[in-house]
């Protein structure tokens, strides 16, 4: 496999780089994206072949279940630096259906000492869809509640980045959007899921 991505690295470097020379130099002297993805570290949930972008378009941070946390310095420093110096106009949440974290949130293993407390960040969105389902006083497949939860956990996720202080005044000051999406790998297609629809204060 290593072998096969330094193989896949020349073919780039033959048949897209040299043909876009001009704007491969251009980008190299500075960036402008216009789009910070925050999502899943998923293999099979490419960020630039699923919205067809070209290099330079979108900043993206990946983690293990879209998880926006607090106390994450990683996204801490991708945050400040594309909202207080890049002037990113959108922040786009994205999580996708079938996710792995989620499914170790359901059944978290005796053997994983790193995977729970990391997917704590996500723990709420399970709480809240089990709270809805009691109240309802109904059953549903475990596969109808895992996208529930996934869902659910996007919007959470949401919640926690207007927890930063500076996410806050961006959007207060109308610089900024927050986008929550799902990817469903069945078919391809991303769902708008939320935008800019929790209340905000300075």
């Amino acid at each position: 496999m290593i072998s096969k991505l330094l193989d896949g690295n020349k073919r780039f470097v033959e048949t897209v780089f040299e043909k876009e020379k001009e704007y491969f130099a251009d980008l190299a002297k500075l960036q402008r994206p216009t789009v910070l993805w925050i999502g899943c570290s998923d293999s099979r949930v490419p960020v630039n072949t699923i919205t067809q972008t070209r290099p330079g378009e979108v900043f993206t941070h990946r983690n293990v279940g879209n998880i926006v946390a607090t106390n994450d310095w990683n996204l801490s420093a991708v945050l400040e630096f594309t909202i207080n110096h890049l002037k990113i106009p959108d922040v786009v949440v994205c999580g996708h259906y079938n996710c792995g974290a989620i499914n170790a949130l359901l059944n978290e293993s005796e053997e994983d000492r790193y995977i729970p407390i990391w997917l704590n960040s996500a723990h709420k969105a399970m709480e809240r869809v089990d709270d809805r389902i009691r109240l309802l006083r109904i059953q549903i497949p475990p596969e109808q509640r895992r996208r529930l939860i996934e869902e659910e956990n996007v919007r959470l996720q949401l919640e926690h980045l207007i927890e930063y202080p500076f996410v806050r005044k961006a959007m207060h000051d109308g610089k900024l959007s927050i986008h929550g999406w799902m990817y469903d790998m069945d078919t391809g297609e991303i769902k708008v899921m939320q935008k800019n629809s929790i209340a905000c204060q300075p």
